[in-house]
């Protein structure tokens, strides 16, 4: 048998086994740090302002400024914001200083009391602000930069305002600076340089429907259809509702005398922008085009309402009433129209028209020259004045003004498709033809008469034959048996609306040719 060996006490019975482990003491949790009085509340005014619950938000800033004395930072930097939203800039611009007192070396509170500053026109003051917030920034800051180049661009300080936006571009791309040097290009009739400019954006920002119609109605200007058509075709895809893309694409179709096609277009723009001028301009020129000429005049009043100092809508009314045989309405309008834009030679033509037909003919004539020096490369003015100096007698300078518009007409291709100037054309030359040959005939009589005074005897005169005879009656009254020439006025592209607003840092700029 064999015997079991008992453990001594307090050892273990199998020393192979391990230790039981030891558990380790739970670590005491630790108190949680308060946040600074002044910075207690800012997280719930913070909540409150992103949520426009302004009135709990005024509550909590006033109960903060009351716990801080007044110097919690970013509760007055809040009460700034709200008090410009209300439109108290003067308030706000107060608080923004103070801000600004409290923590001296934020770039951000410089640049809000800039814009304060910028939406009061103080624009020098704004830019010394912007100024002083680039030297404060570490980094290059393309909202500083942006600001500035508009800022410079109201004071119409266009090289400064170009190298800011440049600077801007360089630093951080973005929608709205594309869209303001833009606009800034096509204020200084840089179209090209517009051009450009917008194809690059479209790269960057291919879904920017603003971007996407400026540069399609800039195609359509330079009578690039498929271009245009292109561009606002893809805008109206990312937004089948967009009643800028929609206006111009109905003035595509009007350009193209699909009027009834460009009315659909127009209704349901109307539903979107009731109060456009150029919408109802553009519906004007549709019915126009369709001689309802009543109608027509009725929108035109409509847009002229919403628009009275647009010198387009006052033109069209002009071209209106000239075509209704209105004169006097005529050049009522179109001397309003040249009060808006003196240097325009289409509108001095249409004056020129009126006045010429009112009987006025030396202020006409005025009318017609000051036309002539602002645009001599003008086929429609070049046949009009030529009109006038036929039906005055003025031949010779009629026909240098017929040469002209030839030279002209073979460098444009679009004139051969105007089938009004073309015949209107013809018809002067013939009639000039005629005049010549009357002019001729004259002098051949003249100098028959000469030698019938050397000779004494009556029987042996030389009598003018029936042509001769003929032709010297016809000389007496030269006009009569020419055909009476009309006048050519030219109607105008429907006014479209190209700009957007600049002087708003937005990320996609909404907001038509005014």
């Amino acid at each position: 048998m064999t015997e079991n060996s008992a453990s001594p006490p307090g050892e273990p019975a199998d020393s192979d086994q391990p230790p039981l482990p030891i558990p380790k003491p739970k670590p005491r949790p630790k108190k949680q740090t308060d946040l600074p009085v002044i910075e207690r509340r800012n997280w719930l005014i913070h909540q409150h302002f992103i949520r426009k619950e302004l009135e709990s938000c005024k509550q909590l800033i006033r109960e903060q400024l009351i716990e801080t004395g007044g110097e919690c930072t970013y509760a007055l930097y809040v009460q700034s914001m709200i008090a410009r939203s209300e439109g108290h800039i003067t308030d706000s611009t107060e608080l923004l200083q103070a801000c600004d007192k409290l923590q001296t070396n934020s770039p951000e509170i410089l640049k809000q009391i800039g814009r304060n500053l910028f939406l009061v026109g103080k624009y020098k003051e704004a830019i010394a602000c912007y100024s002083k917030a680039s030297d404060r920034s570490v980094h290059r800051d393309w909202e500083i930069s942006h600001q500035l180049g508009v800022c410079y661009l109201q004071m119409k300080r266009y090289d400064k305002a170009e190298e800011c936006l440049k600077e801007a571009l360089d630093s951080s791309k973005h929608d709205v600076t594309y869209s303001t040097l833009a606009n800034m290009y096509l204020e200084q009739n840089h179209i090209e340089k517009a051009m450009d400019l917008l194809k690059d954006a479209t790269t960057f920002a291919p879904e920017n429907l603003d971007i996407l119609t400026t540069l399609g109605l800039l195609y359509l200007r330079q009578g690039n259809f498929h271009e245009s058509f292109k561009l606002l075709g893809q805008a109206m895809t990312f937004d089948p509702e967009n009643y800028k893309a929609i206006l111009a694409a109905g003035s595509l179709m009007q350009v193209h005398g699909d009027f009834d096609v460009a009315l659909t277009k127009y209704r349901v723009s109307a539903h979107k922008a009731p109060e456009s001028a150029p919408l109802w301009n553009n519906i004007a020129m549709c019915f126009y085009g369709k001689k309802k000429y009543v109608a027509a005049v009725t929108c035109l009043k409509r847009a002229t309402y919403l628009a009275p100092f647009d010198w387009k809508i006052l033109y069209n009314l002009s071209l209106l009433h000239l075509t209704m045989q209105q004169y006097a309405s005529a050049f009522q309008f179109g001397s309003a129209a040249l009060k808006l834009k003196s240097k325009n030679a289409s509108i001095y033509m249409l004056v020129g028209i009126a006045l010429s037909h009112l009987g006025e003919i030396e202020n006409a004539r005025k009318s017609y020259q000051e036309s002539y020096k602002l645009d001599p490369n003008n086929a429609y003015l070049l046949l009009n004045y030529a009109v006038f100096l036929h039906r005055n007698n003025d031949n010779r300078q009629c026909l240098r003004l017929i040469q002209e518009l030839e030279k002209v007409a073979k460098s444009r291709s679009d004139l051969k498709q105007d089938k009004e100037l073309q015949d209107t054309a013809k018809t002067l030359s013939a009639a000039l033809q005629v005049g010549d040959r009357l002019v001729a005939d004259e002098k051949k009589t003249k100098e028959k008469k000469k030698g019938s005074k050397g000779s004494k005897q009556s029987s042996n005169q030389v009598s003018l034959d029936k042509e001769d005879a003929a032709n010297s009656e016809r000389n007496e009254k030269p006009n009569t048996d020419l055909p009476s020439l009309p006048s050519v006025p030219r109607g105008r592209l429907p006014a479209l609306e190209i700009q957007s607003n600049p002087s708003e840092i937005r990320k996609n700029i909404p907001e038509p040719l005014g």
